[in-house]
């Protein structure tokens, strides 16, 4: 059994201000190790549920934190930021399942670290006029893939968000949000045999999600106006406010893509003091 982890990490055990994920700060490099803690706890789970194998995809910022040393060895990651489909590399080769492990609320959303792909810059991302945070849009395309979410750890606010876009899998709260920068935080010890527990509950039943219809509408709103003359670069995508585009695609995988390429236009215009 094929088994995807799309490996995020403001969601992990104990995360709970930028210094902890930002890669080069003492505090990242603290908490890569409990990245790997939770990943570990979840590859254990769903190798004694029968997965043989397990593909640990890394999508968070550089897609270099896990420590390697360290990693369960009847995983393999995949490292590295050049991927087409960036947090859900792997999914093309339609694994039997996929689990969300370190996953956080969208933008404009109360949850630790909230925020969709550019923290600092977007500030509203619509997919046919429901809000979508990165575990919905990614939910979407692995559905258009045939693929169930099976897992999603978390926060308690991207446990309630995963309810609607993986009604099917299981949730584990690994930190209840007090506000966007504060939590209750779960110790590493707990918070592994929630995840071990889940992991292997969750491929008990594998049910093939209903593909999503398309054609698939992004609105993407930014908190400042720079963002806009940059990503209307791409063709097909357009201005439709001050500070908002949109474009539409038929299918998941080329929305998808589209998005990633105005995220990487629209940080290219961003001043680093200014915004």
């Amino acid at each position: 059994m094929h088994v995807l982890i799309s490996a995020d990490m403001e969601g992990v055990t104990g995360v709970t201000c930028p210094d902890d994920v930002e890669p080069g700060n003492r505090r990242w490099d603290y908490f890569r190790k409990l990245l790997t803690g939770d990943v570990n706890a979840a590859v254990e789970g769903f190798a004694a549920a029968g997965a043989d194998d397990i593909l640990v995809n890394e999508a968070h910022a550089s897609k270099r934190n896990l420590l390697i040393d360290l990693l369960d060895d009847r995983a393999i990651a995949l490292t590295g930021r050049q991927k087409r489909f960036g947090m859900m590399e792997g999914i093309e080769d339609r694994p039997d399942a996929v689990a969300f492990v370190g996953y956080h609320a969208g933008s404009g959303r109360q949850g630790v670290l909230s925020h969709t792909y550019i923290a600092s810059t977007i500030s509203g991302v619509r997919i046919n006029g429901h809000p979508a945070s990165e575990g919905a849009m990614n939910a979407m395309l692995a559905a258009e893939f045939g693929v169930p979410v099976v897992l999603v750890t978390g926060d308690d606010r991207t446990c309630a968000d995963a309810a609607d876009w993986a009604p099917g899998a299981e949730l584990v709260t690994v930190k209840t949000c007090v506000d966007r920068f504060t939590a209750r935080c779960l110790p590493p010890a707990k918070t592994a045999d929630l995840i071990r527990s889940a992991a292997e509950r969750s491929l008990r039943t594998l049910a093939r999600p209903e593909p999503p219809a398309g054609p698939f509408r992004y609105e993407v709103d930014f908190q400042v106006t720079n963002p806009v003359n940059a990503a209307i670069a791409i063709p097909g995508v357009e201005q439709t406010d001050e500070r908002q585009v949109a474009f539409t695609l038929p299918t998941m995988a080329e929305a998808i893509l589209c998005f990633k390429a105005v995220t990487v236009l629209a940080t290219s215009s961003i001043e680093p003091r200014y915004g």
